[in-house]
């Protein structure tokens, strides 16, 4: 619970180093959090409205800002929202805390802030191909995997990592023995991309830690 708490603190401080950083803005928990249905595999969800004009130097800003709070490891955008005009999902992940504490930010502007499907299914919007990582997308669905199994949901990790592997056109697929699948998929992504190699290793290391004892 220790450490629980302090995800919810932080939490509370990225949402006011964001509102402070963009007068105008408001910035609140969402998702689990925001509910109060978090666990301990919960990650951080914030929405972050901005003003229209201001809407592309709070996209410069947001991650230096962000990393006032804690540093900041990594940092992907959705490719879905990539290039849309109003929106944007950041995934930022902090060094030293637990892997499954990502931060979601979804950036929106104002003038679309109640419409959460904003740009949903717009190829305008999406990223072309080599703007985003697909290897990067490929790992974080090996983290969600080992989340899901520690969750005892066995049809949603199958999902995952089935999903991650096509992503990279691994022609592999989930087969029960969790912690092994989960080390193919975080392997067969760094051997896509070196520059996730520590990643991958932290991520096979989460999922010997939590999934050696479980099996098909």
């Amino acid at each position: 619970m220790a450490r629980e708490a302090e995800r919810a603190v932080l939490a509370a401080e990225m949402c006011i180093a964001l509102k402070r950083c963009c007068p105008g803005s408001r910035a609140d928990l969402i998702g689990s959090m925001g509910s109060g249905t978090a666990d301990a595999f919960s990650d951080i969800d914030i929405s972050w409205v901005v003003p229209d004009a201001q809407f592309p130097d709070c996209l410069s800003r947001a991650v230096d800002v962000l990393g006032e709070v804690l540093p900041v490891g990594s940092v992907r955008v959705d490719p879905e929202f990539y290039r849309s005009d109003r929106r944007r999902l950041l995934f930022v992940r902090f060094t030293g805390l637990p892997l499954f504490w990502r931060l979601d930010l979804d950036v929106r502007t104002a003038s679309v802030a109640d419409d959460l499907h904003y740009d949903v299914g717009n190829p305008a919007a999406h990223a072309r191909e080599g703007e985003w990582s697909r290897a990067a997308s490929a790992l974080a669905n090996a983290i969600g995997a080992v989340k899901a199994l520690a969750r005892k949901q066995v049809d949603e990790a199958c999902g995952l990592l089935d999903r991650g592997f096509a992503r990279i056109d691994v022609d592999d697929r989930a087969s029960g023995a969790w912690a092994d699948d989960v080390a193919r998929l975080a392997n067969a992504a760094a051997l896509r991309d070196p520059s996730l190699t520590d990643l991958a290793t932290q991520v096979t290391t989460l999922a010997v830690r939590h999934l050696s004892s479980m099996g098909t």
